[in-house]
């Protein structure tokens, strides 16, 4: 695009209309202002001539791929310029509302300069787009602009705070409870042989190596550990009720640290990890995955967990999880629900999945719900806000009564504490070894 500069548009007003006032009063001065229209137009043109073409200049964005919510991140323009001519260029950066600059978006590169640095701040999770440039510069006389838009299809990944989660979960691994829990040998709990051992009173008798006994003339035990090749899923609902916020953030960014918390445990502990997210229909699956180093894919996936306002569809994204599964698994689903009838469907598939596999139901609680209803009323506003919470709870009471009577387990936490009460839960399970 090419139209003409603030300066030309000036040098056009200044010098005509005086021309054409005064050439009212004497007409001969209408050729003057020809002259000067003509004068401006000319050096326009030869200004649009003498600047580089929109062909010969490009540029490209550079900058880290990942970055935690609410850190900043620096996109590096750099401009080339394959023609001399432009003194400087003027851009602008369009990304979306994940990203918001912390002074502006624009910047202008003084020539022979090829680049410049803008600082942003990461506001939301997810994949954020930086999709174009707008450069714009002038000729030698500055009455011309010359204007490009550059797609640059950049993508950054907007993460949970990572390192928040590892210091989180390093401080729950090397706690007594939790790492008792990780690094005891069970004895009789477990399905990988590990030694034999004396036999002690109160040991069950199916434990008892005959064979090895009558060998050694003393009562020998098998002593087992949990085995450390589970299979675990991290299903997370993407839905419209999962993007509400809770205490000022989207119940599913809270979602994604509390499974990430858990998969860097599982994979510290030498399980199978694998991230599912569904909404309408399933959106991303990972595979299952093992390894600590492996925690960087997971976590690259998780940024790709997007917002969604469409109803969950559990009957679909359930059944195809289920479909996908070779081997008795624990399916870890975080999700909400409003009342049973939204919920009926989700019910249906859990008694299908929890014939096979132990399915955990990660919900949490909703504290601005529960003091409505705890409330003193004090007004007829406020009775009648206490009785829809308070109809609301018993709803969802009695969708986890239903979901525990179909053999499903159901944790409701605060939703400071659901990563700690998640991993309890699932040191729980392998303990009794229900996997």
């Amino acid at each position: 695009m090419i139209y003409p500069s603030g300066r030309a548009v000036w040098l056009a007003v200044a010098g005509i209309l005086p021309t054409f006032a005064i050439a009212l009063l004497l007409p001969a001065l209408w050729y003057l202002g020809l002259a000067w229209t003509c004068a401006v137009l000319g050096f326009t043109l030869i200004d649009v001539v003498a600047a580089p073409g929109r062909s010969t200049v490009t540029a490209e964005i550079s900058s880290t791929g990942r970055v935690a919510i609410g850190s900043v991140i620096d996109l590096r323009v750099t401009i080339n310029q394959q023609r001399a001519g432009a003194r400087r260029v003027e851009l602008r950066i369009g990304h979306d509302d994940r990203i918001i600059p912390l002074s502006a978006d624009t910047a202008t590169i003084k020539l022979p300069d090829s680049s410049v640095t803008l600082s942003f701040r990461a506001e939301r999770r997810g994949i954020a787009a930086v999709d174009r440039l707008w450069l714009r510069w002038r000729g030698p006389f500055g009455l011309a602009w010359q204007q490009k838009t550059v797609p640059v299809g950049h993508g950054i990944a907007v993460m949970p705070d990572v390192e928040r989660v590892r210091e989180q979960a390093i401080a729950l691994l090397q706690s007594d409870a939790l790492t008792g829990d990780l690094a005891r040998k069970r004895g009789g709990r477990g399905r990988e042989f590990d030694s034999l051992k004396d036999y002690q009173p109160g040991m069950e008798r199916r434990f008892i190596d005959w064979k090895r006994s009558a060998r050694h003339g003393q009562l020998l035990a098998k002593d087992f550990q949990v085995e450390q090749n589970n299979n675990i899923v991290l299903a997370i609902d993407s839905g419209r009720l999962m993007c509400e916020p809770l205490d000022g953030m989207p119940r599913i960014d809270r979602a994604v640290t509390a499974a990430l918390l858990m998969a860097f445990v599982a994979l510290r502990g030498g399980d199978l990890v694998s991230l599912f997210s569904f909404d309408s229909r399933p959106r991303i699956s990972s595979g299952a995955t093992r390894g600590a180093d492996r925690f960087l894919l997971l976590q690259r996936l998780a940024a790709e967990i997007d917002y969604s306002t469409e109803e969950t569809n559990f009957t679909l994204a359930l059944t195809t999880l289920a479909g996908k599964l070779t081997r008795r698994s624990l399916i870890v689903v975080f999700t909400d629900f409003v009342d049973p009838v939204s919920a009926e469907l989700m019910l249906r598939v859990t008694s299908r999945l929890t014939e096979r596999h132990v399915v955990l139901f990660m919900l949490m609680r909703d504290e601005e719900l529960e003091g409505l209803a705890d409330a003193v009323p004090e007004t007829l506003d406020d009775v009648a806000r206490a009785v829809t919470a308070g109809a609301m709870l018993r709803d969802r009471d009695l969708v986890i009564g239903r979901l525990k009577l179909l053999g499903a387990d159901v944790i409701e936490a605060d939703h400071k504490s659901i990563g700690a009460a998640l991993i309890a839960r699932y040191l729980a399970i392998k303990r009794m070894d229900r996997l």
